[in-house]
């Protein structure tokens, strides 16, 4: 995206940061016009306009929070980053609540995730702005969840909404591929998460992983999780070119390994994570634990996908084997969580696999049309969480 001269409003009472900040945004191409108080940054919102605001949340007088919820009466889209000191999470999440579009944590140490931060959430908002014009029924939806966002009001629920927006689109459909996924919890945070992109104009790349226990400790491993593959997709150009192709699943699953042995996370995660080429529809895989097995439904039925792997963050200097198969017109591919096995009665682990064949091949090769013959309803009390990850090549 050209950043160049794009205008941001920036409100901090921190002389020394602000001016920090405002001077390395102006070196990068921004337009930055600065106040050291909420009522004279309400008073540049409404008179300059901003593309974007920046607020710290901890202010006397009028703080971050109730700026946010000013700028939110005057513009409810309008896009907010917020600047939170260490220890005042709770205040990052009610910021989240009432419509942040991201969070960054003082010190900012590396500017560059300033920069890529406003960016890509400038880059979110010129999205809206191109999707309001061509797709009206999809901003009504959109406005609607936006809407209900709004009024989740327990902390719970807060913390679940940050694990959605952190969710790709679904379905999303690029290069004649479509991915879909559902995650069901069984609370209200989940340790189950999915993620896919469309990456080098080329490369569909995806994974759904599973946090090992429930609950806050599962579902901040997830956070942690997206940000991570986000961080080293960008940096290395992962799944961007042949090697990264041939090679990635691994490579990624050892930078994830490394940065759960070397956190404070006491936490493993099993995961299946693939890669399609588009051109050649050849597709590349690693499992890390991950039960049950990918299954592959095909015109005459549906199969069980080769692979295995040690979990993730339990062994140290672990390699994954990366499996091929190829991806033929009509196919889809399925992966589940291991919460289904939970919710299929006092069957084996074999007959439950075999159960679970069964109702793949009998459906239509939708997410929907499984989850309809599983039999498994939201709002219904799970013992695990249920996620399914669907990739259907079209005809």
């Amino acid at each position: 995206m050209a950043i160049g001269k794009r205008k941001l409003l920036l409100i901090d009472d921190d002389r020394l940061v602000r001016e920090s900040i405002c001077a390395y945004l102006e070196d990068s191409g921004f337009e930055v016009i600065q106040c050291d108080e909420g009522p004279k940054g309400l008073q540049l919102f409404q008179s300059e306009q901003p593309d974007l605001v920046l607020s710290d949340l901890r202010m006397p007088g009028m703080d971050g929070l109730n700026v946010l919820k000013e700028i939110h009466k005057l513009d409810e889209e309008a896009a907010v980053i917020v600047i939170s000191g260490a220890g005042v999470m709770g205040d990052v999440v009610e910021a989240l609540r009432l419509g942040a579009s991201d969070f960054l944590i003082k010190p900012v140490v590396d500017m560059e995730v300033l920069v890529h931060s406003i960016t890509k959430t400038l880059e979110r908002q010129d999205l809206l702005l191109e999707n309001r014009r061509y797709r009206e029924k999809l901003e009504i939806a959109n406005r609607e969840l936006r809407d209900n966002l709004r009024v989740l009001e327990r902390d719970q629920r807060a913390g679940r909404l940050v694990q959605e927006r952190l969710l790709p689109i679904s379905p999303f459909a690029r290069a004649g591929y479509t991915a879909s996924h559902k995650i069901i919890p069984s609370l209200y945070l989940s340790g189950d998460f999915i993620d896919y992109a469309y990456l080098g104009n080329r490369y569909l790349a995806f994974y759904l992983t599973d946090v090992a226990g429930h609950g806050a400790s599962s579902a901040f491993v997830t956070v942690w999780l997206k940000h991570l593959v986000t961080r080293m997709v960008r940096d290395n150009n992962f799944f961007t070119d042949a090697s990264t192709f041939k090679e990635g699943t691994n490579w990624l699953l050892k930078e994830i390994n490394g940065g759960l042995k070397g956190g404070r996370f006491e936490n493993h995660l099993t995961a299946f994570m693939g890669v399609i080429d588009t051109e050649t529809h050849e597709m590349r895989y690693s499992v890390a634990g991950h039960l049950p097995l990918p299954i592959m439904k095909i015109r005459a039925g549906a199969r069980y996908l080769d692979g295995k792997g040690k979990p993730v963050g339990l062994f140290d200097k672990t390699d994954w084997p990366v499996y091929s198969c190829q991806f033929e017109p009509g196919d889809s591919l399925m992966v589940l969580s291991d919460g289904v096995f939970e919710v299929m009665g006092d069957l084996s682990v074999i007959e439950k696999e075999s159960k679970i064949l069964e109702l793949i091949s009998s459906s239509s090769g939708t997410l929907e049309s499984f989850i309809n013959l599983l039999g498994v309803q939201e709002g219904r009390d799970l013992p695990d969480d249920i996620s399914v990850l669907t990739i259907t090549r079209g005809q």
